[in-house]
């Protein structure tokens, strides 16, 4: 029974090495390109019964707003469903969503947060 060797990965292109007049080797720096972070909002979702004060408190203690920012936030999330509380990394949002999901039980409140993706 005969076996295929498995394919050789590409080698990579190294630059190619220049040499100086005193004889050092110098290699060409070649920038490289780096795709930016897929960003993520945690948004805060409207219900019938968190207090509102709960809310404010939430947006202040865990997305360092004032007060009177948080006050802004909390009012769009009653009036439109829905309001962006901030923009993180994907495991910073993720860890957002948490400790605002454990106040709010703690608490005793159904206070409901979710994150997205920034774009979609």
């Amino acid at each position: 029974m005969a076996s295929k060797s498995p394919p050789q990965p590409p080698t990579p292109k190294l630059p190619t090495p220049q040499r100086e007049d005193d004889g050092t080797v110098v290699l060409e720096r070649r920038p490289q390109k780096v795709k930016p972070l897929q960003m993520y909002q945690v948004v805060v979702l409207n219900d019938d019964y968190t207090p509102m004060e709960f809310v404010v408190m939430v947006i202040q203690e865990f997305f360092n707003k004032d007060r009177a920012t948080a006050t802004q936030i909390m009012l769009k999330i009653h009036l439109d469903g829905k309001g962006v509380c901030g923009v993180f990394t994907k495991d910073m949002a993720a860890t957002k969503v948490d400790q605002v999901l454990g106040a709010a039980k703690q608490a005793g409140h159904p206070l409901q947060c979710v994150s997205e993706p920034v774009g979609s």
